[in-house]
C-alpha cells in the first residue's frame, strides 16, 4: 500500500477540527467533529506533527483522530496542558446528538461525518452505545444535500418517517417489541371562505384546475393551511390571495372530515365566515379562473350545490349562521401548562340565545 510522509496540522477551535496535508491530499475537513464526536468543547489547541499515512481517506481519518488523541493525552507533541476532554475515547465513535424528552436520541443533522464509510461505523457503533444505555428511538434528519447516507441508515435498519422539500426524516426503535414513535402527520387542513356583502351577495370563484364535476360552477375561495398557521389568519390570506379581497375572521361554522384523499391521507375542511372590509376584486390569474360577487340564491340553486348532500348542507348551516339561527366556534387565544404555549381554543358561547349569534 502506497505510504506518503505528511504533515499533520490539526486546529481545533470550540469542538472542531480541521487538517490539512502538504503534499495537497485532502483529508476530511472536520477530522474530530465529523469522523468521531469527542466532544471538545470550551478550548482552542493547536498541534503539529509528522506522521506517516496511507494514501486512503478512510486511514487518514482513523489514524489521524487516533494519532491527536493518544498525542494529546501524552503532552508528547507540546500541547497546552490544561485542555481537556470531556468524552472518553470509548465513546469516540458516537454520533453527535441529544436527549429528547421520552428518553430518545435525535442525531444533529449538521454534523454528520462527511464520509459514508465513517458514517456507517459511527452508526452502527452509536445503535450500539444507545441500546446499552436503554435507550428508545433515534431520529435522523437527512438533508437533501446529503441523501447518499440514506441507503446506509436504512441498510443498518433506519425508516422512512416523512419528507420535507429540504430533507428526508428516519426513525430507529432500539427496544424489542413494536415502534412506539409518533407516526407521521395523518392529516391535511383545509379552509374555505363563505363571505357575503351588505347587498347579500356572496364572494366565489371559478378555479383553473378543477374536477370535471365543478367546470364551470362558482364556489367558495378555498385552500390549504401552512405550516404553523392557524386557520382564521390562513383563512384570511387564502381569500386575499385568490380574490385580492381583504376580510375579517369572524367564526368556524362547520367543518368536514374525509378520509383517503390525496397520498392516503385524511382532509379536515373548515368552513370560516368572515366579513368583507373591502370590495374590488383582483383575481390571482395562476390559479382563478374568474371571481365575481353572486347574488346568494343564484348562487345556492347551483346544480352541484343542490345535489350534493354535504355541499348542500355546509350552505344551509352558513344561511342559518346569517339568521343568527346558528352559532359558529370563536377563536380564542388561551395558555395550557402543559405547555406553557398559547394555543387557538375554538368553541361556542355556553347561552347563544342571549347573544344571538353577535358578529355579522
Amino acid at each position: 500500500m502506497e505510504k506518503a510522509s505528511m504533515d499533520l496540522r490539526t486546529e481545533v477551535f470550540m469542538g472542531r477540527a480541521s487538517t490539512k496535508l502538504v503534499n495537497g491530499s485532502i483529508c476530511n475537513s472536520r477530522l474530530l467533529r465529523q469522523t468521531c464526536s469527542f466532544g471538545m468543547k470550551g478550548f482552542s489547541v493547536k498541534n503539529y506533527n509528522s506522521i506517516a499515512m496511507t494514501s486512503s481517506e478512510d486511514n487518514i481519518n482513523s489514524v489521524a483522530a487516533k494519532v491527536f488523541m493518544e498525542s494529546a493525552s501524552s503532552n508528547k507533541t507540546g500541547l497546552n496542558g490544561g485542555a481537556r476532554f470531556w468524552i472518553s475515547y470509548e465513546e469516540d465513535c458516537i454520533l453527535d446528538a441529544c436527549e429528547d424528552e421520552y428518553g430518545g436520541m435525535i442525531v444533529n443533522p449538521e454534523t454528520l461525518p462527511w464520509n459514508t464509510n465513517v458514517f456507517a461505523h459511527a452508526l452502527e457503533a452509536s445503535i450500539s452505545s444507545w441500546k446499552h444505555k436503554g435507550k428508545k428511538g433515534i431520529w435522523l434528519k437527512v438533508p437533501l444535500g446529503r441523501s447518499e447516507l440514506v441507503p446506509i441508515a436504512v441498510k443498518a435498519g433506519f425508516k422512512y418517517h416523512h419528507a420535507e422539500q429540504a430533507y428526508l426524516m428516519l426513525t430507529y426503535w432500539i427496544p424489542e417489541g413494536p415502534c412506539l414513535l409518533p407516526a407521521n402527520a395523518s392529516h391535511q387542513v383545509g379552509v374555505g371562505g363563505f363571505i357575503v356583502s351588505e347587498k347579500n351577495e356572496i364572494l366565489v370563484v371559478q378555479e383553473k384546475y378543477c374536477s370535471s364535476t365543478s367546470v364551470g360552477g362558482w364556489k367558495l375561495p378555498t385552500g390549504f393551511i401552512h405550516e404553523s398557521e392557524e386557520i382564521f389568519s390562513g383563512v384570511v390570506r387564502e381569500v386575499k390571495e385568490e380574490t385580492g379581497i381583504n376580510t375579517e375572521f369572524l367564526e368556524v361554522v362547520a367543518f368536514r372530515h374525509a378520509h383517503h384523499l390525496a397520498f392516503g391521507k385524511s382532509d379536515l375542511f373548515f368552513i370560516c365566515m368572515l366579513r368583507p372590509i373591502s370590495n374590488e376584486i383582483k383575481i390571482d390569474d395562476q390559479e382563478i379562473k374568474a371571481a365575481k360577487w353572486m347574488p346568494l340564491d343564484e348562487f345556492t340553486k347551483q346544480p352541484f350545490i343542490q345535489d350534493d348532500k354535504m355541499f348542500k348542507k355546509i350552505i344551509d348551516i352558513c344561511i342559518a349562521r346569517l339568521g343568527k339561527r346558528h352559532c359558529g366556534l370563536l377563536a380564542h387565544q388561551v395558555i395550557s401548562k402543559f405547555d406553557g404555549r398559547s394555543s387557538s381554543l375554538y368553541y361556542t358561547v355556553e347561552e347563544p340565545q342571549k347573544f344571538e349569534c353577535e358578529g355579522l
